[in-house]
């Protein structure tokens, strides 16, 4: 039929509208449902997104959290290195008094000695306490990372590269390195 006739049976005229209303409806009944599929699998991705990006969120403090730990832990353990470092020049000059009053047999200066071995004793001791360690290396293979090489000597004794005189005791705080031993190696 054209736009311009118009249907003869009224009856015939209900029927065409109530179809034409039938389509329009199953239409936009299948646009709703079309748009709610869409809409749901946006949802879906939104939430994948949001899922993840709260996992990762967690992930990276949880990290944070680890490393503000190890850097806390890594300063507490090496808090005394500057101290240490400062400390070591007075042991060693308790060391070399010592040897000095030992080279003397006087009976004057005994007692001096036997004081200067308690505070040495005693000092030693307490840098143990505080995880700070010599290194005493004689008798060792040479070992950069310890040792110092000051001068190399003939010696037929010992293979080469061996450790033959330490000239100043090395010191580590937690095994970690503060001073390198200061030694002579074999050639």
């Amino acid at each position: 039929m054209s736009e311009t006739e118009k249907p003869q049976n009224p009856k015939q005229t209900d029927e065409l509208e109530q179809d034409d209303q039938d389509s329009v409806v199953d239409l936009s009944e299948e646009a709703k449902e079309h748009s709610a599929d869409e809409e749901v699998i946006a949802l879906r991705e939104q939430l994948a997104q949001a899922q993840d990006t709260a996992l990762r969120a967690a992930a990276e403090a949880q990290n944070a959290k680890r490393r503000a730990e190890m850097e806390v832990e890594k300063a507490r353990k090496f808090a005394l290195e500057r101290f240490c470092q400062e400390l070591l020049p007075v042991v060693d000059n308790l060391e070399r008094a010592l040897e000095s009053a030992q080279a003397v047999a006087a009976e004057e200066v005994k007692p001096i000695t036997e004081g200067v071995e308690l505070t040495l004793k005693s000092f030693i001791d307490a840098l143990g306490r505080c995880q700070i360690e010599p290194v005493d290396p004689h008798g060792e293979p040479f070992d950069p990372n310890f040792h110092q090489a000051m001068s190399q000597v003939e010696s037929g004794e010992v293979e080469p590269n061996t450790v033959v005189a330490v000239v100043q005791k090395g010191y580590t705080l937690n095994g970690r390195l503060v001073r390198p031993a200061m030694v002579m190696v074999s050639k």
